[in-house]
């Protein structure tokens, strides 16, 4: 997992939270007139009753009718299957598999991003180990890493994902704004558009994520793309590396200058808060992940012609690059140790993972494929594998990569700077001293 903390994207690149309960519902475009399009499937298989899956994961929008729709057709090809499909927000999706996973009753199939949070339950014996039946030759290899452990393989991936910053276009135009190469550029354009009375950045950061990317990206820019590995390896710098702590005067100086929206720690990014912001012209810029493109056209189509996106700005005098990129692997799906069917579990995995559905993910909701052998033709699609492409590193989500209980802390002292409730040095000391606790050299 270590070595997933940090990576080279060249090599990479040379092979290629409490919802209810949802059944699956048709996919797009199905008759609802019993024509042939909508064929309800016997309620016994020949040998009898059916096999029965239960299968969790947290899409919107296109991305949720893709998946369905592949769910359908699993379905139809296994007919003594039956799946029951479930969506759960993103933000209580981790705290109800940990609740169902402590219970002993968790789904067959789960979503999940790899990396320390997939790994705590591997450690469990709760996930089962999917090496040699699946074929790890048709991922990017980077992306089946988020998932392997001690060279064993207990997940998936289907799409990866980076995060830039997203602007309006039509605001910048209008006031003669370019998307900025250095982060003094970036400044400049905050303290216009707080000028014009229009928020330069929205957020919506109560589950404490959102913000978290500025923190990743600040230490990046100013320390290097090595200054993550470092202190999550025990290799160097820590978490309490002045580094880490100008991150954070970084955050604040952005918070004083009025760069967000007011009550931003209290707003749901699920629920489309800050987007909203955004839809109306109220704010010019967000930072998130490539999943925002999915969200635009599911909730306002309109606004994709306005949609821009920019990779975060340089630092003067640090040691990131323009290029250097935060992200990760979303979704990875896994099969639970305690599946009654693992096979079918299994299939349905590579149904979930298949180059066809991969490449129907970036056609229609421009992900960056995890998937070997996907032909890019969605323009934002293209833009956003460029900019993996392009990067030097990639810089995994420190939430996913971290042990729980230290990605805990890192949201909370996260949010905490935001809200000026924490001092950056008091920060810094919080996080190494509980890596120090948590992690092993």
């Amino acid at each position: 997992m270590k070595k997933w903390a940090s990576l080279s994207i060249a090599s990479m690149l040379l092979l290629s939270a409490c919802g209810g309960t949802t059944q699956t519902s048709a996919p797009a475009g199905a008759k609802k007139d019993g024509g042939a399009a909508e064929q309800k499937q016997p309620a016994q298989a020949a040998g009898g009753e059916k096999k029965k899956l239960s299968f969790w994961y947290i899409e919107t929008g296109p991305r949720k009718d893709l998946i369905e729709a592949t769910v359908q057709k699993f379905m139809k090809d296994n007919p003594d299957v039956e799946v029951e499909a479930v969506q759960i927000p993103n933000d209580a999706y981790k705290t109800k598999l940990s609740v169902a996973m402590g219970g002993g009753n968790p789904p067959d199939v789960f979503h999940s991003w790899g990396g320390g949070w997939l790994k705590e339950f591997v450690n469990a014996n709760q996930v089962a180990d999917l090496t040699g039946k699946v074929n790890t030759d048709s991922y990017i290899p980077a992306a089946i890493g988020a998932s392997t452990f001690n060279n064993k393989v207990y997940g998936a991936p289907l799409a990866m994902s980076v995060v830039p910053m997203f602007y309006n276009k039509e605001i910048f135009a209008k006031l003669g704004l370019q998307p900025p190469k250095t982060y003094d550029e970036f400044l400049t354009i905050v303290d216009k558009l707080k000028k014009e009375n229009i928020i330069p950045i929205a957020m919506a950061n109560k589950t404490k994520w959102p913000a978290a990317f500025f923190l990743m990206y600040f230490a990046e820019k100013v320390g290097g793309p090595q200054i993550f590995s470092e202190a999550f390896e025990r290799k160097g710098r820590g978490f309490d590396d002045a580094s880490y702590v100008k991150a954070g005067e970084m955050i604040q100086d952005l918070v004083k200058r009025g760069a967000f929206n007011p009550g931003f720690n209290g707003l749901t990014y699920d629920t489309g808060q800050s987007r909203q912001l955004l839809y109306t012209g109220k704010a010019a810029m967000e930072m998130q992940t490539a999943s925002y493109v999915n969200n635009v056209r599911n909730e306002a189509p309109d606004f994709e012609k306005k949609l821009g996106m920019f990779p975060f700005p340089e630092v003067s005098g640090g040691k990131g690059n323009i290029s250097n990129v935060v992200g990760g692997v979303s979704p990875v799906f896994s099969v639970a140790a305690k599946s009654k069917y693992p096979d079918k579990a299994i299939e349905l995995v590579k149904a979930l993972t298949s180059k066809e559905l991969a490449q129907q993910f970036s056609d229609k909701t421009s992900a960056i494929s995890a998937v070997k052998g996907v032909e890019y033709k969605d323009p934002f699609a293209i833009q956003l594998n460029d900019m993996l492409s392009k990067a030097g590193y990639l810089t995994t989500f420190y939430d996913q990569t971290l042990p729980p209980d230290l990605a805990e802390l890192h949201k909370d002292t996260t949010q905490a700077l935001f809200g000026e409730s924490m001092t950056p040095t008091e920060a810094a000391k919080q996080m190494e001293a509980k890596a120090k606790e948590l992690l092993k050299k």
